[in-house]
């Protein structure tokens, strides 16, 4: 069985109310996933799940070789998928009293490898100038490129990406998005929510359209181009009418 993080069946509520429904979603390494529908959708709350920061009421995930099945009744057994796995969320999760050279170092002292590759992505993202800034130092472009460069710092086999674009300027998207594909060419499975489609278009192999926690179409980057479904097509049409 090949290598893949592969979610089937995912279900997730809260407050009773259904966040995700049957969502299945396969992210394979060496390629570019992008997560696109409206805010709300449950696109970040799959992120959570995939991560296995939350937990879904049924269905199951494969990273690799380990499988879940949910839900989980021997919580003993249950085997974390980090660092193999990471995510930057939108929000960052920065610690206020570190540097941002201290945030990033601070998951890498277990990897004593990853600092060539650090050096790297601080001259790639352009970051010598700020990088020990505290966070309420730094703008909120710094601070997400300061996010971003800390997972990727850890060479992880699967990075789940939340806007990570949303506040940077044309440069540093381009930046992004090469250092993205970078990272898929050595074989990195890379799962993306964006609103901007240019870049959706530009990074994706593949594509799925998530709303209201449903998967309303799901395929390669033609998805962007020419869906199936008219609600995709719908929106697809609003976002380019609105950028």
């Amino acid at each position: 069985m090949p290598d893949e993080l592969v979610a089937k069946g995912i279900c997730k509520s809260r407050d009773n109310v259904a966040v995700l429904s049957e969502v299945d979603i396969v992210v394979k390494p060496g390629e570019i996933t992008a997560l696109i529908g409206p805010s709300g959708a449950g696109k970040t709350t799959l992120l959570k799940v995939l991560s296995l920061i939350e937990l879904p009421e049924r269905g199951s995930l494969k990273i690799d070789d380990v499988f879940y099945d949910f839900p989980i009744n021997d919580q003993n057994k249950f085997q974390p998928p980090w660092p193999k796995l990471t995510v930057v969320f939108q929000q960052l999760f920065l610690w206020p009293h570190l540097t941002l050279r201290e945030n990033i170092m601070l998951p890498l002292k277990q990897n004593k490898g990853a600092s060539d590759y650090l050096d790297h992505l601080l001259v790639r993202f352009n970051m010598k100038s700020f990088i020990d800034r505290y966070p309420n130092q730094a703008s909120l472009g710094q601070r997400q490129r300061a996010a971003l460069v800390r997972a990727m710092a850890l060479n992880p086999k699967y990075i789940l990406l939340d806007e990570i674009t949303s506040s940077l300027d044309v440069e540093q998207v381009a930046l992004i998005l090469s250092e993205i594909r970078d990272l898929a060419k050595g074989g990195v499975g890379i799962l993306l929510i964006t609103h901007l489609l240019h870049f959706a278009r530009e990074a994706a192999d593949s594509v799925v359209f998530l709303e209201n926690g449903k998967t309303i179409e799901s395929g390669g980057k033609e998805v962007l181009v020419n869906p199936r479904e008219k609600r995709v097509k719908d929106f697809l049409a609003m976002a380019e009418f609105a950028s």
